[in-house]
């Protein structure tokens, strides 16, 4: 295995990691159909590297298989997830871009997760405005806060990163 991937499967496995432990330790607000979950704030980590994409939905899925989640939420949140990173990705040339997709994607699939995995009775477009609401303080505001931050030492965090 060469150094770049050896960097990349590093990465992800990092970024999974501290996913999963965010998750695990703000569980009581990581689910439901009112949820903050922290951890989201990692979802604008494809903008410093491609690690990032499987790294969260990995973290995603890890976090949920843990808390002992239903199958469809294992699958379907990861998924999300996954969708989610890959479009944060292809839009990291507009930083303040980079968190809309984990909030847009959640917000629609996320709720059908809880009302067919969790029997919610709530209203699947009070749900997508519950977890999206969510989304908008993990992803866009924590996650802003976090990619600026981080932005600033992207040269000491991520000079031996897949990406420049």
């Amino acid at each position: 295995m060469n150094n770049k991937k050896t960097l990349f499967l590093t990465e992800a496995a990092v970024i999974a990691a501290i996913y999963t432990a965010l998750v695990l330790m703000f569980q009581p607000i990581s689910f439901g159909p009112i949820q903050f979950r922290i951890a989201e704030a990692l979802t604008i980590l494809p903008y410093f590297t491609p690690a990032a994409i499987p790294g969260v939905a990995i973290g995603c899925l890890l976090s949920a298989f843990f808390t002992g989640a239903d199958v469809l939420d294992l699958v379907f949140g990861s998924l999300a997830t996954l969708i989610a990173a890959f479009l944060s990705y292809q839009l990291r040339r507009n930083k303040y871009l980079v968190p809309i997709p984990p909030i847009l994607v959640n917000a629609f699939i996320i709720p059908w997760v809880l009302r067919y995995a969790y029997n919610i009775p709530d209203a699947i477009p009070f749900m997508m405005l519950t977890v999206g609401a969510g989304e908008v303080f993990a992803a866009g505001i924590l996650g802003l806060v976090l990619l600026f931050a981080l932005d600033r030492v992207k040269y000491i965090v991520f000079k031996n990163s897949y990406q420049k």
